[in-house]
């Protein structure tokens, strides 16, 4: 009797303490992993954000570039070594849905986070040297049905939604590319930019050498035509029918306090209402695509039923 009073009192304990930490949160700056080098349109969207809601949340967020496996090192060392004590929160990539479809990982998407907010979404194209021979995307299927292979496109690695859709596109195309993947947006501009590869795909990071006339815009991947390229064709219009945007959130490592979760959520929220963030994300033609916590645990769910279809379509699921 004794030790069931005890052991009681002492779980009573633990629960006030969970509380109270809770409550007093947050008591120090907020490391958020932004899972791509320095410089590139998710890092400075996220620098933003981040800055933003530091004012609500009333301690510093302090952005931590870990780049590497196509945006999953970060996460997967948060989720690996992270506590769930709302301290340490990471940019949630589509490929940490999309690579344990793929291969063997170290961590579950559907266990091992807890998913605060979702945010925005990317604004993809195709790039080729404005020197090159490639003025549009169909030069491109032209040559590549003559040369099957010798097409090589650079993405900011294997399993992101460059790669996958670059496949897809090429599926439907009926040609082969040949896939090099990079760290990150400075990787793939200067891989294009050099020569080293016949194309880029990436994220928009691509803009200021668009602007400046040294890379070409063949196509892009959202459903309407960019108010920033309105003479670049989308996917769409050029007979593919898809539409890319890789939509993105924040989660921190499993079995964090709900109360923490709501305060997080609630700083990340305010900041993407913020017009000067918004005036950030749209320099990227990011788009603000909102998902309270509830909303995007389901989004999470249903992305990797997606996903799962996807690669088992393109046979680059894994087998076992």
């Amino acid at each position: 009797m004794v030790n069931r009073r005890m052991l009681a009192l002492a779980l009573a304990a633990l629960a006030l303490g969970g509380s109270a930490l809770a409550q007093d949160y947050p008591a120090k700056p907020v490391t958020l992993i932004v899972p791509w080098p320095a410089g590139g349109s998710t890092d400075v969207a996220m620098r933003a954000i981040a800055e933003a809601a530091s004012k609500h949340l009333g301690q510093p967020i302090v952005v931590d570039n870990k780049a590497g496996g196509s945006g999953t090192v970060g996460p997967a060392t948060m989720a690996a070594t992270g506590k769930p004590d709302g301290y340490t929160i990471a940019q949630i990539p589509i490929t940490v849905f999309r690579l344990p479809l793929m291969q063997k990982t170290t961590w579950d998407p559907l266990k091992d986070f807890t998913y605060i907010v979702h945010l925005t979404g990317y604004t993809f194209g195709i790039t080729s040297n404005a020197e090159s021979q490639f003025k549009t995307w169909n030069d491109v299927v032209e040559y590549a049905k003559a040369n099957p292979g010798k097409v090589t496109y650079a993405t900011p690695g294997a399993g992101t939604s460059l790669h996958i859709g670059m496949e897809q596109i090429a599926a439907k195309a009926g040609i082969k590319l040949t896939h090099v993947p990079f760290k990150g947006g400075a990787e793939t501009n200067a891989a294009v930019l050099g020569g080293h590869t016949t194309l880029q795909a990436d994220s928009s990071g691509w803009k200021p050498l668009v602007e400046a006339g040294k890379l070409r815009l063949l196509a892009i991947w959202t459903a309407n035509r960019s108010k920033n390229w309105p003479d670049t064709p989308t996917l769409k219009e050029l007979g593919y029918g898809f539409v890319f945007d890789s939509p993105f959130g924040i989660a921190g490592p499993k079995g964090m306090d709900p109360k923490v979760v709501a305060k997080l959520h609630d700083a990340l929220k305010k900041a993407i209402d913020d017009p000067a963030v918004q005036e950030q994300l749209a320099k990227y033609d990011m788009v603000v695509n909102y998902k309270n916590t509830e909303e995007y645990r389901k989004f999470v769910a249903e992305s990797v039923e997606t996903e799962k279809k996807v690669l088992s379509d393109l046979g680059l699921a894994k087998t076992n």
